[in-house]
């Protein structure tokens, strides 16, 4: 079972926000979900804002949303997908905000699918669903920390569950660099 409580503020980009929604039916206003199907998101519920979108080239401006969220949506896209997903989660997140991934491990889905029995319950409302993928690359929670540490992001915490994992990673301000004065009196 996983509980989720209202406790993000500000704007959420919420990748892979169609189907049930999730996030949306947390958060509300508060949540752009895009996913790349407009079906899936035609199924979710109303509240928030909807948008088709490939995650892996968001038309985002740099530093738009506080948080980005991804509910088990990551176990849909090939590994290059996945990487390509999580830096641009990076660029359209703020300084000092934070990614939330709830996932899963796979270590096979091809011939066979993969499916996983998730219970979500929020304040409000209890969802019962299945996630079911069949592809060819494996994913562990170890090769998603990875690619949120290639993308920049900082380790916050994390959860194992018995059907998947928790991860948050941080946006740390960036650094001004560093200027000598030598450096300074060439550029005047």
């Amino acid at each position: 079972m996983i509980r989720l409580m209202k406790v993000l503020n500000g704007r959420i980009l919420d990748i892979g926000g169609g189907g049930e929604g999730v996030i949306g039916r947390l958060y509300g206003g508060q949540v752009t979900a895009i996913d790349n199907r407009r079906e899936e998101l035609d199924e979710a519920p109303g509240g928030f804002e909807k948008a088709v979108m490939d995650a892996t080239n968001l038309s985002f401006a740099d530093s738009s949303f506080d948080h980005v969220t991804s509910f088990f949506t990551l176990m849909f896209m090939t590994a290059e997908e996945q990487r390509e997903t999580i830096k641009e989660a990076a660029r359209v997140l703020k300084n000092g905000g934070e990614i939330h991934i709830w996932d899963c491990e796979i270590t096979s889905a091809y011939p066979e699918p993969f499916c996983v029995d998730v219970e979500i319950q929020l304040p409000t409302e209890r969802i019962s669903t299945t996630y079911g993928v069949g592809k060819l690359d494996g994913q562990d929670r170890n090769s998603i920390v990875q690619m949120c540490v290639d993308a920049g992001l900082v380790f916050v915490r994390d959860n194992i569950g018995e059907h998947g994992f928790y991860l948050c990673f941080k946006k740390e301000n960036e650094a001004w660099p560093e200027i000598s004065g030598e450096s300074i009196a060439k550029q005047m």
